[in-house]
This record gives C-alpha cells, sequence and structure tokens, in this order.
C-alpha cells in the first residue's frame, strides 16, 4: 500500500516527448530506407533525373545524390545523417554520393529483420565494422595501379575514369568528349591540386559540343562605362597590374561638412579631389601596364583615361577570377598605385576579348606558370547547364583523386559483386550468429548491381545469378565481371574500360557502414520542444531588451511622439 503511495518522480519537463527501445530504432530505419527510396533509382547510366522545386520558385533538375540530399530539406533526425555521409562523399571523393546513401540504407534493411527477432543491436554493429574492414582490405588486394606509365598513357587511363562517371549524368551522350576536356583541365594544374584554380562558366545558348578549355583564365565582360568600347581588345604579351583599389571619385558622406572663409578656396578642394584621382591614374600608366584590373570599381572617369592611353581595364572582377589571374600570371595584387615596381605586374602570351554566345568574355591564354584553366560551358535551358557543372564537378574530382591515388577497380557492379562473394565464403568460417550478420552485409552489397540492371529495365533476378556463378569460379576469371548496361548481360568491365578510383569504394564502404552502425547504436530519441511558459518568458524579455534599447538610440521609425 506504502508503494502505491509513492509520489512519481518528473525528471524531465512537461511535454517533453520520449521514444525508446525496438520500435524507435525500427522506425528511425524505416525513415533511412523512405530516403533511400528517394534516390535509389537515380544510380548509374540509365539513372533517372529528379525535378526539385523549392519554396522561392528555383527548379533543379538532378541525378547526382549529394545535390538531391541537401535540397530534399531532411528533418528527420536519423535520416540526417544521410544527408552529412553524402556530402562528406562529395567533398571528399566527389563521386559515388548515391552509391553511400544506398549501401547504408541496404545495412539497415538486412539489420531490420534481426532487431525484429531481438538481436541485439552491438552483435550486429560489430559484425558490420568486421566486414567493412575485409572488405576494404580486399578492395586494397583486386585495385590495379595506374603508376609508372607515361604522361600520354596516364591520360588515356584518366580518361577513362572520367568517362565512368560522366555515363551516369545528364550530359553522358558527350561523355568522350568532356572527359578528355576534364583531364586535360586536371593536368594543367600540376601539383596544385585547389579545385578553385579551376573556373567553370556558363553561356546560355548554343550546344554542348560548343563548350571549350581555356588554358589560362576565362571571365565575363564585368559592368564597365561608356569609354570602355574604345580600349584595344587585344594585347600580345601584355603586362598586368592587379589592384585593390577603387579608381573612382568619391561621393562625400552625407554628414561631412566644409567650412569656408573665402569662396575662392571651394575650388581648391574640387580640385584636390581631381589631383588625387588623376594622381593614381597617373601612377598606373607610369607603371607600364597595358591591361589593368580591379576588385574595386573602375570609374566613368578612369575608363576614358585608360581609353585615351590605349589600357584596358576591367573592375568589380570577383575575388575568385582574381586568384586565378594571379594564379596563372604571377602578378600581385596591390592595394596602392604608390611605388609599383615591375616584379608585381602579371604577363601572359595573349589576352582578348571574345564573343561567346551573348556574352563577352575576357580570356588570358599562354599564362607562364599555367596552373590554371576555365571551362566554358555551352548549353539550352539554363537547368541543364546547372546540372552539366555539377557532373563536371564530379568527373573533376575524381580525376583529381585518381592521380594522387592512382589505383582503380573494375565498376559497373564487379568489384561489389566480387566483395559480396569473398565475404560468403569468409561466413562459413566463423561460428556463431556472425555468420548470420557477416551473410547479410555480404547480401546488402549486391544492392549496387541489381539497382543498375532495375533502372535500366533489366531483369536484376536473371543478371544478379549469372553474375554470382561467374564470380563463383575457382579460376577466377569471372572477378571482373559486372552488369552490361547497354545489351543487359555479363560483361568484363575492367577489360571494357568501366573503371572506377579504388578511393571512391573505399570511402562510400567506410562511410556507409559507419552511418549504419551509428543508427543502430541510438535506442532512444528524446524531442524536448520549449513549454508555452518559456516561449512567453522569452518574448517579454525580448520585448523589454527592446525597450531599453530604444530609450538609447532615440525613437525608432513607426514611434509616435510623446
Amino acid at each position: 500500500m506504502a508503494a502505491m503511495l509513492q509520489p512519481q518522480i518528473i525528471l524531465l519537463r512537461e511535454g517533453t516527448d520520449t521514444s525508446q527501445g525496438k520500435s524507435q530504432l525500427i522506425s528511425n530505419i524505416n525513415a533511412c530506407m523512405a530516403v533511400v527510396d528517394t534516390v535509389r533509382s537515380t544510380l548509374g547510366p540509365r539513372g533517372m533525373d529528379k525535378l526539385i522545386h523549392d519554396d522561392k520558385g528555383n527548379t533543379t533538375i538532378s541525378n547526382d545524390g549529394a545535390t538531391i540530399m541537401k535540397l530534399l530539406d531532411i528533418v528527420h533526425p536519423a535520416a540526417q545523417i544521410l544527408v552529412d555521409i553524402a556530402k562528406s562523399q562529395d567533398s571528399e571523393v566527389g563521386d559515388g554520393t548515391t552509391t553511400v546513401v544506398l549501401l547504408a540504407g541496404e545495412f539497415l534493411r538486412e539489420a531490420k529483420p534481426f532487431i525484429e527477432d531481438g538481436v541485439h543491436s552491438q552483435n550486429l554493429i560489430r559484425s558490420f565494422r568486421t566486414a567493412a574492414y575485409l572488405a576494404i582490405a580486399k578492395i586494397r588486394e583486386l585495385a590495379t595501379s595506374i603508376e609508372g606509365k607515361s604522361l600520354e598513357e596516364k591520360k588515356l587511363l584518366l580518361e577513362k575514369c572520367a568517362a565512368t562517371t560522366l555515363s551516369s549524368k545528364l550530359i553522358g551522350g558527350e561523355k568522350d568528349f568532356f572527359s578528355k576536356m576534364v583531364v586535360e583541365a586536371v593536368t594543367i594544374l600540376g601539383q596544385d591540386d585547389r579545385l578553385n584554380m579551376i573556373g567553370i562558366k556558363k553561356v546560355s545558348g548554343g550546344n554542348m559540343r560548343d563548350s571549350f578549355l581555356v588554358k589560362g583564365v576565362a571571365f565575363k565582360k564585368t559592368f564597365s562605362y561608356a569609354g570602355f568600347e574604345q580600349q584595344p581588345k587585344k594585347f600580345q604579351n601584355p603586362k598586368i597590374l592587379l589592384l585593390n583599389v577603387e579608381l573612382e571619385l568619391k561621393a562625400e558622406k552625407e554628414n561631412a561638412e566644409v567650412r569656408l572663409s573665402d569662396p575662392a578656396q571651394y575650388q581648391s578642394i574640387v580640385d584636390a579631389e581631381w589631383n588625387i584621382i588623376y594622381d593614381k591614374l597617373d601612377k598606373c600608366i607610369v607603371s607600364g601596364a597595358t591591361i589593368i584590373l580591379s576588385r574595386l570599381a573602375i570609374g566613368d572617369l578612369a575608363t576614358q583615361y585608360f581609353a585615351d592611353r590605349d589600357v584596358f581595364c576591367a573592375g568589380r572582377v570577383t575575388e575568385e577570377d582574381l586568384q586565378r589571374v594571379v594564379s596563372a600570371t604571377g602578378g600581385v595584387v596591390q592595394t596602392s598605385v604608390n611605388n609599383i615596381i615591375p616584379e608585381v605586374l602579371g604577363s601572359c602570351e595573349v589576352f582578348e576579348e571574345r564573343q561567346v554566345g551573348n556574352e563577352r568574355f575576357n580570356i588570358f591564354s599562354g599564362c607562364p606558370s599555367g596552373e590554371t584553366a576555365t571551362i566554358v560551358l555551352r548549353g539550352g535551358a539554363d537547368q541543364f547547364i546547372e546540372e552539366a557543372e555539377r557532373s563536371l564537378h564530379d568527373a573533376i574530382m575524381i580525376v583529381r583523386r585518381a592521380l594522387k591515388n592512382s589505383v582503380v577497380v573494375a565498376g559497373g557492379g564487379a568489384i561489389d559483386m566480387e566483395l559480396s562473394r569473398y565475404l560468403r565464403q569468409h561466413a562459413r568460417t566463423i561460428a556463431g550468429k556472425s555468420q548470420l550478420f557477416i551473410n547479410s552485409y555480404a547480401k546488402a552489397l549486391e544492392v549496387i548491381p541489381r539497382q543498375l540492371c532495375d533502372n535500366a529495365g533489366f531483369d536484376s533476378t536473371d543478371v544478379l545469378n549469372r553474375l554470382r556463378q561467374k564470380h563463383a569460379l575457382s579460376s577466377r576469371e569471372g572477378a571482373l565481371f559486372g552488369v552490361d548496361i547497354n545489351t543487359g548481360g555479363i560483361v568484363d568491365t575492367f577489360a571494357n574500360f568501366i573503371w572506377e578510383p579504388a578511393v571512391v569504394k573505399i570511402n562510400a564502404i567506410n562511410a556507409a557502414t559507419e552511418a549504419a552502425c551509428q543508427i543502430l547504436s541510438v535506442d532512444e530519441t528524446i524531442r524536448n520542444p520549449k513549454s508555452e511558459s518559456a516561449q512567453g518568458e522569452g518574448a517579454a524579455n525580448a520585448m523589454a531588451g527592446r525597450g531599453r534599447g530604444g530609450g538609447f538610440r532615440g525613437r525608432g521609425r513607426g514611434m509616435h511622439r510623446r
């Protein structure tokens, strides 16, 4: 009786929502599987695109996993982990974003029946981590190095990697054209692996094959004044002055006040302003520069002044473009026009202004350092060009990774089937429940070839059975066989140059396994919304703060006079 009368202990604020136990874990798995089903159909060369329309009216068409996951605006806390791994895959490797989400979802799908049957999630986590470790070791064993080859041979091999990446994109029909362009752009960078040294400029109109690569810097003509048209538009071996200085007459501030004792002194103040700007312009000309670029504005007076002296100028050049000009030409950005020495001026072989579609481009080519490139993209609709830019970004990342880590594996689901076979075989050597868990991990890896078939409209059951038979041969001759997207059969993907860098697969398996393990380790979700009283107090404090602040600032807009 005394036990029944004991008061209830309340730890959490009233209105706190808590969910725990097996049901909560299964709910998290279901949420993740729902997200995976959204991007599932975008995998591979025959993957479909998603059209995403946001609340601001912007329309995005994409089949890039990371882009879709970012735009979906997922609010479920467990499913948010999948968004994070897609972003990390995109920033670390550049490609395989759909793959990593798909694998994580499939690991959870395979774990779900075990959780429902009462298996402790820590047992699954332990087995999944062991399986991931074995799979990554096997990838490193199966990978083929492209080191030690000549530059031309290496370029051909890198083009195959880029073409494999581009084959699943919207511009897959022109993958041969763009893969050459991407490899050329990345090899121009040399040892400098900064991604912002490759600029991608978009120009509407024309077709994809009108796109071109500039071995140097190209940027759109900036805002200019009338005198600009009188300036020369082509130079051979020019000297380039880069500034972070405003070259225009400055308007006085509203609160500026000048007191004069003699009206005649007014003219001296006006003359002083003009003398200051003319002094700056004279120093620019004396430096010997024939091209002047500034991150800040170059006004109409300066534009006409330079035009009269056959000097080209452009103001309001973006920071990114200016930094690429610095890297390409060897110039140094100046914050003052005083004491400009020849060493700070940049140079290039040819500068010209060229019409591209409806835009005019300033193009610097034949640069001395040569460690920057610009791809000018052409195409019809704006959404198409945007997706083409995302596709080229993925291909550039892949080629950079392949240059740094010169090992590749067979694509088209071949490596996934081989890992699945290896793990199934390994599982037979383990006694206990771990055998079942590693077996389910091996089965989950088959989702990649299965989804490639489904997205291409082929019978995935038939293709997977043929792949299993081929990979099970004791002679190991079928280890490189994957899905043939063109015929619906199977093919030696390595011999057909369907390659991907080993780092893509290693990163995808690592990230997907960690995400699955993290979700499996969560057994309780606590949602702690603010109570009404707390919200009321917060609002009152905010109002009081405004009132106090208002006392110091005088009357605000729209406030009554007292």
